[in-house]
C-alpha cells in the first residue's frame, strides 16, 4: 500500500465465526461474584447472558454489511496502514470534520451520527448544517495496522490524521473527539497545522484550582466526587494497560468470553444507564464493537496506546477555536470556566441533558446537535 487510497471490503471468513462460537461454547467461567452489585466487576449472569447472546444469537454479517455500506478504506501514512471510513456529503459547502474514537470504541460508535451529519436535511436539519465525514480507526484498533515499533503517540496520531485529511483533499477542516480522540484532537489543534480550523471534544480535561474549591456549586461538588471515586475504584484497567498491555494481550486475544467482559464493563460503568448498558443501547450494538477488538486480535495493541501516551493526553496548548460538550455522565465533567482557564480559544460551550462516555452511540441526536452547534461559527 502506497500513499493511494483504496477501497476496503470487510469479510470475516466463516472458519473465523464458527471458531468464535466454539470458543465461546468451551469457556471456563468463574464462581460467582459475593456482592449483590457491581463492586467485583462485570457480574457472572450478565457476562453469561451476553456469551450466549454472542454464540446463538448475534449476527455479525449485518454489521459487515452496515459497514461495508458506509464506504471503507485504506492508506499508508508514516508506514502504517490506516483504515477509516468516509463519507461526503450531498450538499454543496459541506464542512469536512474528522471524528475520532478512543477506547473501548471503534468507527462503529458514530454509525449512527454519519447520516444526520452528512445529511442534515434528511432529519429536520439545515443544509448549511452539512459535513463530510471521516472517521479513523487508531492505530494498533480495528483494522488499522499495528504499530510494531514504539512511538505511535497521540502526537503522532494527530500529524497522521492531518496527512489523512490532506491526502483527502481538504485544505480545511475541523476535528472532534472523546477519550483517547479528545487527546488525538487536541494534539492537531495544538500542531499549528493551518488546515486545522477548530476542534470539538466531548471529553474535556480541565481542572479547578484553589479559589474554585472553595465557592463550588452542587453540580462541581457532585462532578469532582464522581472523578475521585473513578480515580480510586475505577481506573485499574488504565494503569494495566498503560503499564503492562504486553500481558493483558495474552487473555484477552484467547478467550472471547475475557474480551468481551473486559469491554462490556465500561458501557455497564461509562454509559448514562443506570448500571446497565441495555437501557440504552442494544446487545448487537455492544457486540458490534467488541468484534473489533476480538476479531482483530487488537487487546495489546489498543491498550499499548495507554503505555504510549497515558500522562500526556490531556496537556496542550491550544491556539485554534475550541468548543466543548460535557455529557451529563462522562467521567470527567469540568465546569466552563475551569475549561476557560485552560484553553483560552474555548467559543462554545454545550450541557445536554443525557448521554454517557459513549455519547454518540448512546445519544446520536443530542451528539449530533452538539456538533452542529460547536462548528456553526467555524464555516467559511
Amino acid at each position: 500500500m502506497s500513499d493511494t487510497i483504496e477501497p476496503f471490503q470487510l469479510h470475516i471468513p466463516e472458519a473465523a465465526l464458527d471458531d468464535l462460537r466454539d470458543r465461546l461454547s468451551r469457556t471456563r467461567w468463574p464462581e460467582k461474584e459475593t456482592v449483590t452489585g457491581r463492586e467485583q466487576g462485570v457480574p457472572l449472569a450478565e457476562a453469561q447472558a451476553l456469551c450466549a447472546y454472542w454464540r446463538d444469537s448475534y449476527d455479525w454479517r449485518r454489521c459487515e454489511a452496515m459497514l461495508n455500506a458506509v464506504g471503507q478504506y485504506r492508506t499508508r501514512i508514516d508506514g502504517l496502514g490506516i483504515h477509516f471510513l468516509h463519507v461526503r456529503s450531498p450538499h454543496a459547502n459541506a464542512l469536512p470534520l474528522i471524528l475520532t474514537h478512543g477506547w473501548p470504541g471503534s468507527v462503529i460508535e458514530f454509525h449512527k451520527v454519519i447520516a444526520p451529519l452528512t445529511d442534515p436535511t434528511a432529519f429536520g436539519g439545515e443544509a448549511s448544517d452539512a459535513f463530510d465525514v471521516v472517521i479513523p480507526s487508531l492505530p494498533g484498533f480495528g483494522f488499522s495496522d499495528r504499530p510494531d515499533t514504539t512511538g505511535w503517540t497521540i502526537d503522532r496520531i494527530g500529524n497522521a490524521w492531518i496527512i489523512l485529511m490532506r491526502r483527502l483533499g481538504y485544505d480545511r477542516f475541523v476535528a472532534q473527539g472523546g477519550d483517547w480522540g479528545s487527546g488525538v484532537t487536541l494534539a492537531m489543534g495544538a500542531s499549528g497545522a493551518p488546515e486545522v480550523a477548530g476542534i470539538h471534544l466531548n471529553m474535556v480535561f480541565a481542572q479547578p484550582n484553589e479559589d474554585d474549591l472553595s465557592h463550588l456549586t452542587a453540580r462541581e461538588q457532585q462532578a469532582l466526587a464522581d472523578t475521585k471515586r473513578y480515580t480510586s475504584e475505577g481506573m485499574g484497567y488504565a494503569t494495566l494497560q498503560s503499564t503492562r498491555p504486553q500481558t493483558l494481550g495474552y487473555g484477552l486475544t484467547d478467550s472471547p468470553a475475557g474480551q468481551a467482559a473486559w469491554i462490556y464493563e465500561k458501557f455497564s460503568e461509562w454509559a448514562d444507564c443506570d448500571g446497565d448498558p441495555l437501557n440504552v443501547l442494544s446487545r448487537d450494538e455492544i457486540l458490534d464493537n467488541i468484534m473489533l477488538y476480538w476479531w482483530t486480535g487488537t487487546a495489546a495493541s489498543s491498550a499499548r496506546l495507554y503505555w504510549e501516551s497515558f500522562r500526556q493526553l490531556g496537556a496542550r496548548e491550544i491556539y485554534v477555536p475550541m468548543a466543548g460538550s460535557v455529557f451529563p455522565k462522562e467521567i470527567t465533567r469540568p465546569s466552563r470556566s475551569w475549561a476557560e482557564r485552560k484553553y483560552p480559544t474555548l467559543h462554545y460551550w454545550g450541557e445536554p441533558p443525557r448521554g454517557g462516555h459513549f455519547a454518540a452511540l448512546e445519544q446520536p441526536e443530542l451528539f449530533v446537535a452538539e456538533i452542529r452547534a460547536a462548528f456553526r461559527a467555524l464555516r467559511a
